[in-house]
């Protein structure tokens, strides 16, 4: 089993982990990790932004960190809303 990667900076959007099989991931609170990002005084668009490009978008292996999304965005990227 691979030991789950963590987010760097993130550690207040921390929520839980993901258990599947085998396999481990820290799961992080999408929504929290733009309130994280907006203290270090970026607006909610470039935090959106930064976390999909930067953070989401980057490939650092099979351990990668997984990001929830609830409520009415998550019905949208799920096609109900």
């Amino acid at each position: 089993m691979a030991v789950p990667l963590t987010a760097d900076g993130f550690d207040k959007a921390l929520v839980g982990v993901v258990r599947r099989f085998n396999d481990t991931w820290a799961l992080y609170d999408y929504r929290k990790c733009v309130e994280v990002l907006q203290e270090a005084n970026l607006s909610e668009e470039d935090a959106i932004e930064y976390l999909e490009y930067n953070v989401l978008g980057a490939y650092v292996g099979p351990g990668a960190p997984c990001f929830a999304i609830y409520g009415p965005e998550a019905d949208e990227l799920l096609g109900d809303g």
